[in-house]
């Protein structure tokens, strides 16, 4: 009878510490959240799914997924892929609470951030037209029901909903970070001429860690069954000795306007201070024609060793592009650091200030500038802190939504969101979410049916008004 009493106990006791173990696991993990939520989440997406950075609700760690292995990279950072360092700002306790919510996978409970704007979403109906992609970066429709499609993994497809085929031979591209094959447009005469323009990280000849933007145009040739990139040829291509290490902030969006000018954008690719320096290529929107060459008035012709190819500078990482078609303003997203997107009207010349002013903080919450405005600085058109982590960027002209006509549709990865914009010329005037809570948003436009296609992370999804 004693032994068994004595066992009674031992199991009591083992069961009450194995209870007090979890809650305490989960206690951790409940703190880890509010500290993800603040740190984290504008980069690595709610409930660890992505955004900027890679989703941590996988187990693919590509530095190691132990607790000591995450601890570390936490408290030390990765600088390559813009990882900051938060052992001076987070306690040991609040890195292992931190830790603990991370192993946990999330909690389920976690949502995208609350838009602190009106919501439509209840006025359309959203269907899937394409699935099964791999990161989906960039949508142009060529046809009635077919798109060229990039994945940010290298590989352009032609894509309707009933159909997929690769188009081989693209120009090889580096998936790193936030890098890899990027935007995809058309010609304004492609019915004519057939050119397509892609934007992609390129890896230098002489060394393969060091990486920059690059634009190239070629044409689809071969079978129907069997189409391949032909015609290729070089449009911008940064100095070798301009490459850099590292895995973010490449930009880059591809638009026309109609004096036959291409505009485009490259990140300052983890090295703020060269946003402001003319002399090299990141940081900036370019322009240049349709064939790569440079069109006389761009404005830092006169500079020596400017890129003569620049339009503006100042800009941290412009992942959307956009010229509207009824005013000719040439509209830009901005990723901000922690806080300070920007929408921001381009113009010729113009130095929009990163990183010397700022509405956002570093990612570890220090400042990052006193400043929010300088002199001979423009200021953005509107600005979205917290962060909503802005990625891709159309003007609605289809006849399916009318009221809708002009609006910016901006997609949004943190916030997993479409955000319809009103805009009056240069004027911001109001917005509103047209989709939340589908999974982060890469790349949005217009339809030739008039439906707006929406990018997600491994499908395409086709909205039009609720019946």
């Amino acid at each position: 009878m004693t032994r068994v009493l004595f066992l009674t106990t031992c199991l009591f006791a083992a069961c009450q510490g194995a209870v007090e173990q979890k809650t305490e696991i989960g206690l951790a993990a409940d703190r880890g959240r509010a500290i993800y939520s603040d740190y984290c989440a504008s980069c690595h997406g709610a409930n660890l799914s992505g955004g900027q950075a890679p989703s941590m609700a996988d187990s693919n760690w590509e530095y190691g997924g132990t607790d000591d292995d995450i601890r570390s990279v936490i408290n030390a950072g990765i600088e390559d892929v813009g990882m900051p360092a938060f052992g001076n700002v987070l306690q040991n306790d609040q890195v292992s609470d931190l830790v603990a919510y991370i192993r946990r996978g999330g909690d389920g409970k976690s949502t995208p951030p609350t838009d602190s704007v009106p919501s439509v979403q209840d006025q359309v109906q959203i269907e899937t037209w394409a699935d099964n992609l791999e990161e989906p970066w960039g949508i142009h429709f060529i046809g009635p029901v077919t798109a060229l499609v990039t994945e940010k993994t290298g590989k352009l497809w032609l894509v309707s909903p009933d159909n997929r085929v690769e188009v081989k031979g693209v120009p090889a591209s580096a998936n790193v970070g936030q890098g890899g094959l990027l935007d995809v447009a058309v010609d304004p005469d492609y019915a004519t001429n057939g050119w397509v323009y892609l934007s992609f990280a390129h890896t230098s000849e002489s060394d393969p860690d060091l990486l920059m933007t690059k634009l190239v145009r070629g044409k689809i040739g071969g079978a129907s069954e069997e189409p391949i990139w032909t015609n290729g040829q070089t449009l911008f291509e940064a100095k070798p000795e301009h490459y850099l290490k590292g895995g973010r902030h490449f930009g880059s969006r591809i638009t026309f306007d109609k004096n036959g000018y291409l505009y485009f954008g490259v990140g300052d690719r983890g090295y703020k201070d060269m946003a402001q320096d003319l002399t090299k290529p990141n940081g900036k929107i370019h322009r240049i024609f349709r064939d790569g060459s440079i069109p006389g008035d761009n404005p830092f012709l006169g500079i020596e060793g400017a890129y003569p190819s620049i339009y503006s500078h100042g800009n941290r990482n412009p992942q959307g592009t956009i010229i509207h078609p009824e005013t000719q303003v040439l509209w830009e997203t901005e990723h901000g650091p922690k806080g300070g997107d920007e929408l921001n009207a381009i113009k010729s010349g113009v130095n929009y200030g990163w990183p010397k002013i700022s509405y956002g903080r570093n990612y570890d919450g220090t400042v990052l500038t006193p400043h929010t405005a300088l002199p001979d600085m423009a200021q953005p058109v509107s600005q979205w802190t917290p962060s909503i982590a802005v990625c891709g960027l159309d003007v609605y002209t289809g006849n399916l939504f009318p009221e809708w006509n002009g609006h910016l549709m901006a997609g949004a990865l943190a916030h997993e969101t479409v955000r319809l914009i009103k805009v009056e010329g240069e004027a911001y005037i109001s917005e509103v979410s047209l989709i939340k809570d589908k999974g982060r948003v890469r790349d949005v436009t217009t339809g030739p049916d008039g439906a707006i296609y929406v990018a997600l992370p491994t499908k395409i999804v086709r909205i039009s008004p609720k019946t």
